[in-house]
């Protein structure tokens, strides 16, 4: 007579979606405990918290500190003491994790630091397991292989723990989308695997992570977890969205993007899995979030007070108008309206009724006194040259004066309104109109912007007035774009149609399509040579950039890194 295997309860888990800061160990550690209370509360048996949650992600040459590491170390001690009352809860949590290894290859005489990116296991008040990431990606705004050493290396085998009577195998991000490491947890006795994660977000990345965590669970036939991080650091976003997968690939339960919260899942006694599933937004709707949590958290982050944006009546500063306050309220934004001789009347009143529609403070200064005064003192020096583009970038360079001094007086920092188009092909002025702190939509191109501006006046908002309907007045989205620095200026005088650049840039510069591609492709080729010959001469002006978000998944910042000087030209 067969002995009847006993039935294990359900085991409830809570997946720890929060916004860490880099760097802030103590705080970071104490929102994990502040997770881990409701989770424990709420008859949670396992909280996981996300790769690197403890540091921050990513932490970038912090790493090579060794302060920093032996800080890691000491508050890494004092989270698992601190989680000891929590009797019965198991919690993951991400960390840097070091000791000291083989002699270097070069010199058998020193012995190297091996850094690991890990996650560990904290129960009872005690570190029971550590497990260290064995696949390190080096690709877009990854740059692991500077920092880390892999766990294969390192001869790090699986790492199964046990919560509630379940056994969990431990992945951490890259891991779980390769084949190897999952296998050898399954081996292990894995009965679920549990993947800690700090994913970069680009536009429809849920829907890509979730696909390669499918094949991963068709895989061991195991169903999954994935923790999280959300939150914006410098110009990478993270936007939560954990899930858990069941031993079929199905969503059994799904956090909401670029939100804090605990996301539930019961793990039920016949192995089903159960949860909320919060649904998977539009794309504006993806952009505008992660848009909104990039300001957000950079300016808090660092401790600025407000933002100061230069309001010219155009869509792409009446689009970071728009984030801006979404992000952090009307009363700590301001915007400066700074016209010139070539200023439009329809520029000042758009750019009025924008301000009173979201309710920051608006004032004008123009730049006209100034202006002349900069050609009255280089007269002599351009006497029988024509006025061009040097005039032009003059008025440019005298807002972002301007906005700076203003900047410095009183502490706000300057957004700055360029458009991925417009960084590209070096439609932007240093100094002038690329003169700030943060650059919210830098990796938005034109088209989108458009697409933003449309979607936000369709969104149910609530204006300074008290009534609901659009921010954005109409007129600023339908006109066509000027920088308006001369007579009866289009942006179309010196670029190709929005649409026909932005199809360019995405296959040159996201897809790394040749000119050949692009142009049997469809295009034409004058338009191709012209566009390309724009974002190569205008790398050193993007070099001085100030950072931005990255929505994509391929920016100028941290994924484009192409020489200033070159000669290649396909």
């Amino acid at each position: 007579m067969s002995t009847p295997i006993p039935e294990v309860p359900t085991v409830r888990i809570a997946l720890a979606q929060f916004n860490a800061t880099v760097g802030d160990l103590a705080g970071n550690a104490r929102r994990i405990v502040d997770c881990a209370r409701v989770a424990h509360a709420g008859g949670a048996a396992l909280l996981v918290a996300p790769e690197l949650a403890l540091t921050g992600y990513p932490p970038e040459d912090l790493l090579l500190r060794p302060a920093f590491m032996q800080a890691c170390a000491a508050e890494l001690a004092a989270l698992a003491a601190a989680l000891a009352p929590l009797d019965g809860l198991t919690v993951v949590v991400g960390h840097p994790h070091q000791f000291d290894g083989q002699a270097d290859q070069r010199s058998r005489s020193h012995a190297v630091v091996q850094r690991f990116n890990a996650a560990s296991v904290l129960a009872g008040g005690r570190v029971t397991a550590t497990y260290c990431k064995r696949e390190l990606p080096n690709y877009q705004v990854f740059d692991e292989r500077r920092y880390f050493v892999s766990g294969r290396d390192a001869g790090q085998g699986a790492v199964v723990f046990e919560a509630g009577g379940r056994r969990f195998g431990l992945l951490v991000c890259e891991d779980a989308w390769f084949d190897e490491p999952a296998a050898i947890a399954k081996a292990a006795g894995a009965e679920m695997l549990c993947v800690v994660n700090a994913s970069p977000f680009h536009l429809d990345k849920s829907g890509e992570r979730e696909a390669r965590m499918v094949q991963r669970v068709q895989a061991t036939g195991l169903p999954l977890l994935y923790a999280h991080l959300v939150g914006g650091q410098d110009e990478v976003v993270f936007d939560g969205a954990s899930f858990a997968l069941d031993a079929q690939g199905r969503v059994a339960a799904r956090g909401a993007c670029f939100d804090e919260h605990l996301v539930w899942v019961d793990w039920q006694a016949d192995g089903t899995l159960a949860g909320e599933v919060q649904p998977v937004p539009e794309l504006e709707a993806q952009a505008w979030a992660a848009l909104v949590t990039g300001v957000r958290d950079y300016i808090g982050k660092n401790g600025f007070p407000g933002a100061i944006i230069g309001l010219s009546g155009g869509v792409d500063s009446a689009l970071v108008l728009a984030v801006a306050v979404d992000a952090l309220g009307a009363d700590r934004v301001r915007c400066v309206m700074m016209p010139s001789p070539y200023t439009a009347s329809i520029s000042w009143i758009d750019a009025r009724d924008m301000a009173e529609r979201v309710g920051v403070r608006y004032d004008e200064i123009s730049i006209l006194p100034m202006f002349e005064a900069f050609k009255g003192a280089l007269a002599a020096e351009f006497a029988g040259l024509p006025e061009d583009a040097t005039e032009e970038n003059i008025q440019a360079r005298i807002r972002g004066t301007l906005l700076m001094a203003l900047s410095n007086k009183f502490g706000s920092i300057v957004l700055t309104t360029g458009n991925k188009s417009e960084m590209a092909t070096g439609y932007c002025t240093l100094y002038g109109d690329m003169a700030g702190g943060f650059a919210v939509i830098k990796d938005v191109a034109k088209t989108l912007v458009y697409r933003l501006c449309d979607w936000k006046n369709r969104q149910p908002t609530r204006r300074a007035d008290g009534s609901t309907g659009p921010v954005i007045p109409e007129r600023i989205i339908t006109r066509p774009p000027s920088a308006e620095l001369r007579p009866d200026q289009t942006d179309q005088d010196s670029l190709p149609p929005y649409d026909v650049l932005d199809a360019i840039l995405a296959r040159y510069m996201e897809e790394d399509q040749s000119i050949e591609q692009i142009v049997a492709a469809g295009f034409e080729r004058a338009d191709v040579e012209r566009v390309t010959r724009l974002i190569k001469i205008n790398e050193y002006k993007r070099r001085q950039a100030p950072v931005g978000i990255r929505i994509t998944h391929r920016a100028f910042g941290r994924d484009w890194r192409y020489p200033i000087t070159s000669k290649f030209r396909a």
